[in-house]
């Protein structure tokens, strides 16, 4: 081979070479350059769609919460008008749940019982409470209804319900609560109590009554009937006695710094003994019952209820007389009680031996409740 050639092949040899790696580079920056343009697209894309992402779920999370909110007060109010309606639609019923004819009563007096309290309430059927077809006599002719309250004990079915209910079957004279009974849960009791009561009886009050309490019937119907145009009427004997701060006193009250300084004492409020309420407020807490609050003492919660709405409390000394000497100088002035009891035992004392000569010598007379007209 001449010179000439293989030197050409050598100058060949070395123009091809640089060729090759010029289209790998070539080829190289091209795709290099797609996945960079790939890249600075798809990113952007993606916070976007994230970032929107983001944003979207906080409004549907707003707008939930918002409904949220919006359906609670909804619900709210509804259960409100059907807790009304209920009430109203007992009124206007033909029939109770115990199958007796709906109508219109004068007052139903509920007397709060113990299941430990059976001869206290056996001195009562044998003094001022008319039994068997008397009482229904008295219901029929003169529109009052007298009812022991009582709810349940803690064991249900228990020795406790099965002697109130064989008591029940001899004198037809309770009113069953769904309610368990405990001393630390009168306020509880006296909601379930005006409750019941409404729905069962649409009267014109509502009367609440201790077993160990003596009570005249008519004397105490001419007290109420007075105040029988008032659509919104709290009865009884009002008074303001102190907060009891201190723990382990009776009728200690844990929530004593809702009333100010220690040492203040209550608003004023009718004594437990015996108070009555009319139609509109039993209404009242019956349609309210859930939110009302409870305070340790029953006669101090009542009260508290009717704080804030337009009531009229009318303090009635009649409903809160001492036993003999007290209440019988009174009847002999021609001034009967409506009810006697001893304010250091807050109610008459030893009331079983008792009750029988209160209502001996302060009882109004026998056929005063059959003569009156309320």
């Amino acid at each position: 081979m001449s010179m000439k050639s293989r030197a050409g092949g050598e100058i060949a040899g070395k123009i091809m070479t640089p060729r090759k790696w010029t289209l790998f580079l070539c080829l190289g920056s091209f795709f290099a350059g797609m996945f960079f343009t790939n890249r600075i697209w798809t990113e952007p894309e993606r916070l976007n769609l994230e970032t929107g992402d983001c944003n979207m779920k906080h409004k549907v999370g707003s707008r939930k919460a918002s409904e949220t909110q919006t359906l609670d007060n909804e619900i709210s109010i509804l259960e409100m008008k059907l807790a009304a309606a209920k009430a109203e639609h007992q009124s206007l019923s033909n029939d109770t749940p115990s199958g007796n004819s709906k109508r219109k009563y004068f007052m139903v007096i509920g007397i709060n019982t113990a299941f430990s309290s059976r001869k206290r309430r056996d001195s009562v059927r044998e003094t001022w409470m008319p039994k068997g077809e008397k009482r229904k006599k008295l219901e029929k002719e003169k529109g009052i209804v007298i009812r022991f309250v009582i709810g349940h004990s803690s064991t249900t079915g228990g020795i406790l319900d099965k002697a109130i209910e064989a008591e029940e079957m001899a004198h037809g004279d309770f009113l069953r609560l769904e309610h368990v009974e405990g001393y630390m849960e009168l306020s509880a009791k006296t909601k379930a109590y005006f409750t019941t009561a409404i729905e069962l009886w649409d009267a014109e009050f509502y009367v609440k009554v201790d077993d160990d309490v003596h009570v005249n019937l008519a004397t105490l119907g001419m007290a109420l009937a007075a105040h029988r145009t008032k659509p919104r009427v709290y009865i009884g004997c009002m008074k303001s006695g102190p907060v009891i701060a201190r723990k382990g006193v009776r009728y200690h009250e844990p929530e004593y710094w809702k009333f100010g300084e220690v040492g203040n004492k209550y608003f004023r409020h009718a004594t437990g003994q015996l108070y009555a309420i009319s139609k509109d407020l039993a209404s009242y807490i019956s349609i309210n019952q859930h939110v009302l609050h409870k305070y340790a003492n029953e006669d101090v919660s009542l009260g508290s209820w009717f704080i804030g709405i337009d009531v009229e409390h009318v303090d009635d000394r009649r409903l809160c007389c001492g036993t003999p000497p007290d209440c019988e100088w009174k009847a002999q002035l021609g001034n009967i009680c409506a009810a006697s009891f001893d304010w250091k035992c807050s109610g008459i004392c030893k009331s079983v031996e008792r009750i029988a000569e209160v209502h001996k010598r302060c009882g109004e007379d026998e056929n005063a409740l059959w003569s009156a007209s309320f």
